[in-house]
């Protein structure tokens, strides 16, 4: 079964690397701005854990939410020009950055329901969300499951099933340097970098089998949604991206052009204008 190669290489590979920040110049492949100060961050108390958001600008809300083994800080790039138009909330997923996490199975519903419980926290009767990844899945949960919280929906580099797995994503250099890149973080904001292995299993036990939505599913989201992705993506099949699409009734598609899995850190101009152009619409 792909999925399954996929996360024993993945863990494997976590493992091998440990924190080691030698062998793929990261900072080239992954650079970041500088954050601007926020205007109120902290930690939620929302369902087993405390989740750290950061919030920057003012406007209509707009959630960020970040890839696997990630932080809010990765939307570094974004962040600053997102917040001249609208209230950026940017959010780490239980057992990522700065928030707790406990021994409770992660799956993607429970980290929509830690995103609809900081909403309720921060008084958010309805937001926009933009989410990468793991991020994606997570507002398609929320777009299936309780569509009068968004407004509308990006999704970067999703996947509906576990099928849109490429098989080779284990291959990729660069996806590769990403996770280094991401445990080096881990190690440095997480409150309790020891851990590590349990997190891991943890989410790599979610990644084995989700998500796992119907096309019924799909088609009964009403939400706007603009499925987003690179032509060179090094961890979904661009088809895959069609099919979702295709499915989403309401639903916009767009392949940025030489690029993959990461474009908020290769082409953020790129990025942004597309974001901001399908929100403001």
């Amino acid at each position: 079964m792909r999925i399954r190669r996929f996360i024993i290489g993945l863990v494997v590979l976590l493992m091998l690397l440990g924190l080691s920040t030698g062998t793929f110049a990261q900072e080239d492949r992954f650079s970041l701005a500088a954050l601007p100060t926020p205007v109120e961050s902290g930690m939620a108390p929302v369902n087993d854990i405390e989740m750290y958001y950061a919030i920057y600008g003012d406007g209509e809300p707009l959630i960020l939410l970040h890839g696997g083994l990630g932080n809010a800080d990765y939307f570094a790039n974004q962040i600053a020009t997102l917040a001249e138009t609208y209230r950026v909330i940017a959010v780490d997923s239980r057992g990522h950055g700065r928030s707790t996490v406990t021994e409770t199975p992660i799956g993607y519903s429970l980290m929509a329901s830690d995103v609809l419980a900081l909403m309720d926290y921060l008084e958010i009767a309805a937001a926009h969300l933009v989410g990468w990844s793991d991020g994606g899945i997570i507002g398609l949960d929320i777009a299936i499951h309780h569509p009068d919280r968004l407004l509308k929906l990006v999704a970067y580099g999703a996947n509906y099933n576990t099928s849109g797995v490429r098989a080779d994503v284990g291959e990729s250099e660069l996806f590769n340097a990403y996770i280094e890149r991401a445990l080096a973080d881990y190690a440095a904001l997480s409150p309790a970098p020891e851990n590590v292995d349990a997190f891991l299993e943890n989410i790599s036990n979610m990644w084995a089998t989700e998500p796992d939505f119907s096309a019924e599913q799909l088609g009964g989201i009403s939400t706007p949604t603009l499925i987003l992705d690179g032509w060179q993506e090094e961890a979904i099949y661009p088809e895959h991206a069609f099919e979702m699409a295709s499915l989403i009734p309401t639903a916009e598609l767009q392949l940025m052009p030489g690029v993959g899995h990461f474009a908020m850190f290769h082409t953020p101009e790129m990025f942004n204008s597309i974001v901001l152009n399908f929100l403001g619409r």
